[in-house]
């Protein structure tokens, strides 16, 4: 049996998939703010049904999402279920940099 085609990755999944850098930024963010969401659930000790109703949406939906199904859910949306769970979220834009050719989303938890 042939072994499969391998390549060594650059270390972000989403990069390596083809996205753009900007495609890159958002999905990095989200997955962070969606580790967050779950974290928090399982800290709190509640269940999809308690949590959805918390933050809410309906329970299929937030599923979908903590299973990684991003494409439904926005960013601020997503910060928006993180504080109504009881957590804050903080959004920082740092200065202009006239050396940099872009600016970047950075998530920090």
């Amino acid at each position: 049996m042939a072994k499969p085609a391998s390549h060594r990755g650059s270390g972000n999944v989403y990069a390596d998939m083809g996205f753009s850098r900007a495609e890159v930024a958002e999905l990095e963010a989200k997955s962070a703010l969606i580790d967050a969401i779950a974290e928090t659930i399982s800290r709190r000790e509640l269940t999809q049904r308690a949590a959805a109703e918390i933050c809410a949406t309906d329970q299929p939906t937030l599923s979908k999402v903590l299973r990684g199904r991003m494409e439904s859910v926005t960013i601020d949306r997503l910060a928006a279920w993180l504080t109504a769970l009881g957590r804050t979220v903080e959004i920082r834009v740092r200065p202009y940099d006239a050396r940099a050719r872009a600016g970047q989303i950075v998530t920090i938890s």
